[in-house]
């Protein structure tokens, strides 16, 4: 296995190698600006991490899920799975996210968003991976590091801002898209979007379902979305959208002798916002709306009804020439009803009923000097209803070097308030428990050659974390105590290339050391993607390598590595139409992401995709 994730790595630096040598086309990878903070700013005066991934790479793979996506594509990022597709909650569950090291069983302390709304299920704290499709995303946006001083809590290790697509031109879009393989594996997709003069309108709707490769891995969801935006005049902006998805997931239960089937569970996850958008030469802002609900039906017994809503506002300024100043606030509740119907002999019991909320203020101030040094601070004070107040601070630099080397040096705190799960809901809850909290140090380097027909990216990290949650024997009884800590040092490296004509190059890799394996975080993570087209052809290629990466929940501590290879064939039958075959897995890796869910060999797919 070391061998083959050598042989991976010396392919991205052959990758890298061969970009630098041929550079005869006139492609250009850089990217201009960047909503990865409330504010627009130009990528190269943030000092955070930020990693873009476009709607073209995203379109590319013809996933439907979006963090698969994801994994792989953003350095330090990695996602778990346990099946052709879908992801399930609880027990046996996948789609855990973890960022250099921080995330957490279930996931925690990365933060979910919908074009900077926050999103995690009201009562256990963490976002459903399957919830979020990629036919109704235009760009996701990950911050590699702590958020906390811009979006607050559960921004720990970093957040994903997923904005959403927007109809902009006067005319009538459309894509459908039919796709079959291994397993009985069926996935549809359906997408409009029309815009008329001051009104635009997107609406999407998805259908995935398979037998899965194991008895009992069935899995089936429906997704449902719609936007809507006007233009009130040249200096206001409203949009609304809403989302639905109803999914069945089973859990086929560990792969070994004395495995038993799983739970089945039937869930419903609903989402709305209503946003209000100024832009004026001087300032912009926004005021936000937000509700997100589920219920969740678990044939163990538990049924919970969800929510979790708020508002966001912000406005920033140009106070003087090169200054950029913010103030936002914003205010969450979350919490609901959990309860176990089957418990009691049958009577039932309520687990908790309650909510908790949080207010937060911000500043941010940027100030750019002499157009090569930009210094960036920022505050925010946040209250929760729990345990009281916490401040977190963040401040950062980056220096223009030339026009093709920029230097970011970045220090932000971020934060993790308990859930209502480990506060109130099942043993080992404790009512008393404090927030989480890291430091985060990182310097990082872009770097653009020949005419930035190639940019690579180098960032070096470091992150300690105490008052970390963790489950500790009191009196012979477990509970929850801020008894935890965290010590994460690492290497992010991302390469962008157009070495000939027609042809795209993408790697990444992040190495990241830990005093103690952390759930799913591989030590080594290696990605090389190869995209070409020829005329109607596109052929892509990509190959993903994981070393010592810790695939079990529990204290017990069991590493996996692993390389796979996945490649697709598409052909252009006419401007409209395109059918495509792809492949995952060919090499028959024996694999386990998560520890006793045997992950399946190679499985083929193929669709047709119609777009107007």
């Amino acid at each position: 296995m070391k061998k083959l994730f050598l042989l991976s790595l010396s392919i991205a630096i052959g990758f890298t190698i061969k970009a630098q040598e041929s550079v005869n086309d006139t492609i250009q990878i850089e990217e201009v600006v960047v909503t990865g903070s409330q504010v627009k700013i130009n990528k190269n005066n943030s000092p955070f991490a930020i990693t873009v991934v476009n709607s073209e790479q995203i379109e590319e793979t013809d996933e439907s899920a979006l963090l698969s996506v994801l994994s792989g594509r953003v350095p330090g990022l990695f996602v778990t799975e346990r099946g052709v597709t879908g992801y399930g909650v609880a027990d046996g569950s996948a789609g855990q996210i973890s960022i250099r090291g921080i995330g957490g069983s279930p996931t925690t302390g990365v933060l979910m968003l919908i074009d900077g709304h926050p999103q995690f299920m009201g009562i256990m704290g963490h976002p459903l991976p399957d919830s979020y499709v990629a036919s109704d995303v235009e760009r996701v946006e990950v911050i590699r590091g702590p958020g906390s001083v811009l979006y607050g809590s559960n921004a720990m290790g970093g957040v994903i801002n997923i904005i959403t697509k927007k109809q902009n031109e006067d005319k009538i879009h459309g894509n459908a898209r039919v796709m079959y393989g291994a397993y009985n594996t069926q996935k549809y997709l359906g997408s409009l979007g029309y815009k008329k003069d001051k009104l635009s309108l997107f609406g999407s709707i998805n259908r995935d379902q398979t037998d899965g490769h194991r008895p009992n891995s069935e899995f089936a969801i429906t997704n449902g979305y719609v936007k809507a935006g006007y233009a009130i005049n040249s200096n206001f902006y409203a949009t609304a959208d809403f989302s639905l998805a109803s999914f069945d997931a089973n859990d086929p239960g560990p792969d070994t002798e004395a495995g038993q089937y799983g739970d089945s569970i039937d869930i419903l996850r609903g989402y709305g916002a209503v946003s209000l958008q100024n832009e004026f030469q001087k300032s912009s802002g926004a005021l936000k709306f937000f509700y997100n609900f589920g219920e969740h039906d678990i044939t163990s017994g538990f049924h919970s009804i969800d929510h979790n809503f708020g508002l966001n506002l912000y406005q920033s300024f140009e106070l003087l020439e090169g200054n950029l100043f913010t103030l936002g606030a914003d205010y969450m509740n979350y919490g609901g009803l959990a309860e176990n119907v089957k418990a009691m002999m049958g009577n039932g019991i309520v687990l908790a009923d309650t909510s908790i909320t949080e207010l937060g203020f911000y500043g941010l101030v940027q100030q750019k000097i002499a157009d090569k040094f930009a210094v960036n601070a920022g505050l925010r004070f946040q209250n929760n209803s729990i345990y009281g107040s916490e401040w977190i601070p963040s401040a950062g630099a980056t220096y223009n070097v030339n026009s093709t080397t920029n230097i970011k040096a970045n220090f932000s705190k971020g934060y993790r308030s308990p859930t209502m799960r480990e506060l109130f809901l099942f043993p080992p809850q404790n009512a008393n428990l404090l927030p989480e909290s890291i430091i985060n140090y990182e310097l990082g380097v872009e770097q653009y050659f020949f005419g930035k027909k190639l940019r690579t990216e180098l960032t070096i990290f470091a992150l300690n974390g105490d008052n970390m949650i963790v489950g500790v024997p009191v009196n012979g009884v477990f509970k929850y105590m801020n008894a935890g800590s965290v010590n994460n040092q690492g290497i992010e490296i991302a390469a962008n290339a157009n070495p000939i004509n027609n042809l795209k190059l993408h790697a990444t890799y992040s190495y990241i050391m830990m005093e103690t394996p952390v759930y799913a975080t591989p030590k080594n993570h290696l990605f090389v993607s190869a995209t070409y087209k020829l005329n109607k052809l596109m052929l892509s290629a990509n190959v993903q390598s994981v070393n010592d990466l810790d695939n079990d929940p529990t204290p017990i501590e069991n590493l996996e590595s692993y390389t796979l290879l996945n490649a697709k064939v598409a052909y252009s039958i006419n401007e409209n139409l395109k059918a495509f075959v792809s492949g995952e897995n060919l090499l028959g890796a024996e694999y386990q992401v998560n520890r006793y869910y045997t992950m399946p060999g190679t499985t083929m797919f193929a669709g047709v995709n119609f777009t107007f």
